[in-house]
């Protein structure tokens, strides 16, 4: 694999500004992007390991097959994002907008999804194992097929959400609201129920 071409934020900005937005296969691991205004940026295949995009707006970036492992993204906006294929291992998403993005087959295991709204959301085949999603918005959230074993999905908002054939084992659903979803094919292993009570 050929090495990435590493950039600094300032150049990326400048870049940004002057009208450039294709950055794709570009190495920014490390780089502070705190709030920067980057909507329909092209950052695919790009290395941003540990970068910090907190309350960045990447409404409709392309960030397909980007590594994202380890990186700060609390209160980002990435709001139609194309994330499918890419690498979020432990990234932080707390309070992350995510309404719309394409996530499908995306590595999020152990990565913070606390109270991020991820409505109408595509994460289709993810691996979203022990990953925290406790209180998250997930109206109309396509699950199919995704690996949430031990995910904390406690008082998540699951309406109209399809986990069909979803890996939910060990999984805990407390006080989740599960109204009009759809969980045909599910593994439901020792998931803690809505209820609170184990399901076998």
């Amino acid at each position: 694999m050929p090495e990435l071409d590493k950039m600094d934020a300032d150049e990326l900005l400048r870049r940004y500004t002057n009208g450039e937005r294709d950055f794709s296969g570009i190495d920014l691991h490390h780089c502070n992007l705190y709030r920067a205004e980057l909507p329909d940026i092209n950052l695919s295949h790009a290395n941003l390991v540990d970068v910090n995009l907190c309350r960045a707006n990447l409404t409709q970036a392309n960030l397909n097959g980007a590594n994202l492992s380890d990186a700060k993204l609390t209160a980002t906006n990435l709001r139609q994002a194309n994330l499918s294929n890419a690498n979020l291992v432990n990234a932080n998403l707390m309070l992350a907008e995510l309404g719309g993005a394409d996530l499908k087959d995306a590595d999020l295991q152990g990565a913070s999804l606390w109270q991020a709204t991820l409505n109408k959301a595509d994460l289709m085949n993810a691996n979203l194992q022990g990953v925290d999603l406790s209180g998250a918005d997930l109206v109309g959230t396509s699950f199919v097929g995704a690996n949430l074993e031990k995910a904390d999905m406690s008082s998540a908002n699951l309406i109209a959400a399809d986990l069909g054939a979803a890996c939910l084992r060990d999984a805990n659903l407390k006080a989740a609201n599960l109204w009009n979803s759809n969980l045909n094919g599910a593994t439901l292993d020792n998931t803690i129920l809505p209820d609170g009570h184990l399901h076998y």
